[in-house]
């Protein structure tokens, strides 16, 4: 037997449905698909996930609770009252803290949160920085750089 002497069992092919071509054909007039309404109509499917123009589930999932924020920004945290351990004058960075040993890990770019006193003038260098802590630094006699 060869490739081209394959033959479907007889009766397991059936010929396609000849939709809206007169009684005749044995699907006339509205196809099997009913008299009115959106399923009725040529071109009709919806899209997939469309819910008739109410709010879609995929859209309305990630309002609620308990959703991972998507492509969220991590950083390297710290609090202003850590800065305190450096002496005045000096210029705080992210490389700097870690040789410094105030960090030890390197999770992201640097955040200066504004908990605690700083009573040093430092200039301090990070990627953002709270409200409180641009106010506490500035009230030291420092100065931030968003960088």
């Amino acid at each position: 037997m060869r490739l081209q002497d394959a033959q479907p069992k007889p009766g397991s092919k059936r010929r396609r449905r000849r939709v809206g071509r007169g009684i005749a054909a044995g699907q006339g007039a509205s196809g099997g698909f009913g008299m009115r309404g959106q399923k009725s109509r040529s071109g009709r499917s919806t899209r997939p996930g469309f819910e008739g123009g109410q709010l879609p589930l995929y859209r309305r999932l990630p309002k609620l609770k308990h959703f991972p924020i998507v492509n969220q920004k991590r950083y390297t945290i710290l609090n202003v009252s850590a800065l305190e351990a450096l002496s005045a004058g000096t210029e705080v960075t992210l490389e700097s803290l870690l040789k410094a040993g105030i960090l030890t890990a390197q999770k992201g770019p640097l955040k200066v949160l504004g908990d605690g006193d700083l009573s040093k003038a430092l200039t301090v260098k990070a990627a953002a920085f709270t409200r409180s802590a641009q106010e506490k630094i500035q009230a030291a006699g420092g100065s931030y750089e968003i960088i």
